[in-house]
């Protein structure tokens, strides 16, 4: 098939889940003999054209215009989009499907189906009144109008758990045979070639403490906050901990003040940024991963710290209360409550047995469940039904 993804992210352009899950859902359809484009969003010293293993990647420049607010510059990112999706429909005699990925690709998405009567896909990973549990104010109420648009206009909708499904159909009104749930994944090799090392070890935490390890933005969705207030009850317990933090957000600032006001800042460890590698080696490393999300539409980070063999902890909050079975393959805590994350993280430190079984069962699942290649196929079938529905094959 003849695929046309449109994406405001993909690596090296990495700003939330979205580039990962794109980047690997391309790879895997490429691989599968699919004529698969990506058109994305050009940043710094980027190559606009390339071949990146299976994928045609195609980045964009996005028009410089000084954008007052980011909704304009997401108008903008749109018509640079339209404007290199008409050349590559001009050049290869059109696609068969148009996949847009969350609604900041929506108008450009939206054009292409009805200038050129192409199917169109459209993945929604996470909505605007989710994140911020409600709509308060006329820009949430803007992305909201477009989210569900783009919903409206597409054939399908493909979501990533049946929390989203659920989210997806009463806030957009959508009826349910229109919604196709498909988790996302994680490449089963990610952590072929890393040990644990305890010299890289010692840069984050002493031989005698164990890393409680926290991935993600550092924003209020996310929860590290939570995680910090739960820091007290499990010293308590268990004092020879560590809680490494790795992450950037508007967050950081806040949550460096009220850990230096708990007086526990000297038991925790702001990475900030750090790239692929290092985070691989740093979760061989940990004793501990914590997802204490108060929203989240699914959770890869919490698939990495299955696969890296690390005993997870999430919050039941969203995707996340789908992927963990609790006291089987992780520990599950109730969302926004630091008492019962302390409660399942002391659970994991004291049951060393009980942990070692956990994260036997958890690399059972994420190989059998959460691989590409199921994904992909379950993506391609959905493409598929579509083409053929509308009389194409």
């Amino acid at each position: 098939m003849r695929i046309l993804m449109l994406s405001w992210e993909y690596p090296p352009r990495i700003v939330g889940g979205i580039s990962r899950v794109v980047y690997s859902l391309a790879q895997k359809l490429g691989e599968f003999g699919n004529d698969v484009h990506v058109v994305t969003c050009r940043e710094g010293n980027q190559v606009e054209e390339e071949i990146d293993k299976y994928v045609h990647v195609h980045r964009v420049n996005i028009c410089e215009i000084d954008s007052s607010t980011f909704i304009s510059w997401v108008h903008q990112m749109n018509f640079s989009f339209l404007e290199k999706s008409v050349k590559l429909i001009n050049e290869k005699d059109g696609f068969d499907i148009v996949h847009a990925h969350d609604w900041l690709t929506a108008f450009a998405a939206r054009s292409l189906k009805n200038i050129y009567m192409i199917p169109l896909i459209s993945t929604i990973h996470a909505t605007e009144a989710g994140r911020n549990h409600g709509i308060r104010n006329d820009i949430q109420r803007y992305i909201n109008s477009v989210e569900w648009w783009l919903t409206y206009e597409s054939w399908r909708v493909i979501v990533n758990s049946r929390f989203m499904k659920e989210e997806v159909k009463n806030n957009f009104q959508l009826p349910e045979d229109k919604i196709k749930v498909i988790p996302n994944g994680i490449n089963s090799d990610k952590f072929k070639n890393y040990q644990r090392d305890i010299l890289f070890r010692r840069n984050y935490a002493a031989d005698n403490e164990k890393i409680i390890l926290f991935v993600g933005r550092l924003v209020n969705e996310k929860g590290a906050h939570i995680l910090i207030n739960a820091v007290p009850k499990v010293l308590q317990y268990y004092n020879d901990a560590k809680f490494v933090i790795v992450g950037r957000g508007p967050q950081f600032d806040y949550l460096n003040r009220i850990a230096n006001e708990m007086n526990i800042s000297h038991k925790i460890y702001f990475t900030g940024y750090i790239g692929e590698e290092e985070l691989a080696k740093l979760y061989k490393c940990s004793d501990v991963a914590v997802f204490p999300s108060l929203y989240e539409p699914f959770g890869i980070v919490v698939l990495e710290g299955m696969l890296a063999n690390v005993p997870v902890v999430v919050s039941d909050a969203g995707g996340l209360d789908e992927i963990v079975e609790h006291g089987v393959d992780g520990m599950k805590s109730y969302a926004g409550n630091p008492n019962s994350l302390a409660d399942s993280i002391l659970e994991i430190l004291y049951n060393p047995g009980k942990a070692e079984k956990m994260k036997e069962k958890a690399l059972e699942k994420v190989q059998l469940l959460y691989n590409w290649d199921v994904i992909a196929k379950q993506t391609l079938d959905v493409y598929k039904e579509v083409v053929k529905g509308r009389g194409g094959g």
